[in-house]
């Protein structure tokens, strides 16, 4: 039996209830739910995660853009508050990306830093950190990939924050979290070393793409000048011979006009010695 839209956000983000989900209080205004799924979205939008989580990273965002819109919808937030469901087919064939990118800007290398800039030690990741660690037991493996940023390095602070809620009572202690197994965490910091090294071979094939198409563009652009010359060349080649042909011609045409003048010459005095031997005889 196919799971419908709450049963799909238990198992992505381990509750049914959509205002706890997004953070807010059950009145929260249009413009505060509207806040907390761009939170939230940032942290599962496709673009920001590896190529290898990219397929599940898709499902999370489109189960929080479903239940955004519900929220959204003054209809469907009421049929919701009052029974607690949401309508499974009303989004079939939606684009959840491109209906995310009618509210927000593109995002941007930039947009994602300065959130993380923001994020990391503020109220929020805090509050994140406490909610990943109770739903995931103390699994740091769940928490690496639920809280925003969190990285290997950052299991330290992470750590400490942890403890201090521990500490104050306000968590209870998971040995998941404080005794974790050595070969657990060897094998949660081979894949994220292996995943940074993936990340760095893209970089650098993007790097050396961009490379190649400016040495291209270059060449491109030498090509196109030497090709330049060489028409330049051809021309000033051919200008030149069409005026020694020119010049030719006109010596060629002079000759001629010098050698009709002397044949005329020639046949005028023929005629003229004929005529004197005729008047001769004729006396």
């Amino acid at each position: 039996m196919p799971k419908g839209t709450l049963d799909i956000c238990e198992k992505y983000y381990g509750t049914k209830d959509i205002y706890e989900l997004f953070g807010v209080d059950k009145a929260a205004s249009e413009q505060e739910i509207k806040k907390a799924y761009y939170r939230l979205s940032l942290k599962t939008h496709p673009d920001r995660v590896p190529e290898s989580d990219k397929k599940e990273a898709t499902e999370k965002f489109k189960i929080l853009s479903k239940l955004y819109s519900v929220l959204s919808n003054k209809d469907s937030r009421a049929v919701y508050d009052e029974r607690g469901t949401v309508d499974d087919d009303d989004d079939a064939g939606t684009n959840w990306l491109a209906r995310w990118a009618q509210f927000f800007k593109p995002l941007t290398t930039e947009d994602i830093d300065n959130y993380k800039k923001s994020y990391i030690g503020s109220e929020t990741e805090r509050s994140d950190i406490k909610k990943t660690y109770l739903g995931g037991k103390g699994c740091k493996n769940y928490m690496m990939q639920t809280v925003p940023f969190m990285t290997c390095e950052d299991e330290p602070r992470v750590a400490e924050i942890v403890q201090k809620m521990i500490d104050d009572g306000e968590v209870p202690e998971y040995e998941s979290f404080t005794k974790e197994a050595k070969a657990k965490r060897a094998r949660r910091h081979k894949k994220y070393a292996r995943e940074a090294a993936e990340l760095a071979a893209d970089m650098r094939k993007q790097t050396e793409i961009s490379s190649l198409e400016k040495q291209l563009a270059e060449r491109s652009a030498q090509r196109k000048g030497a090709f330049s010359s060489l028409l330049e060349s051809l021309e000033a080649k051919y200008c030149n011979g069409a005026e020694e042909d020119e010049e030719l011609y006109d010596f060629e045409e002079e000759q001629k006009k010098r050698e009709r003048k002397r044949t005329s010459s020639r046949g005028a005095a023929k005629t003229a010695t004929k005529a004197k031997v005729t008047r001769r005889g004729s006396k």
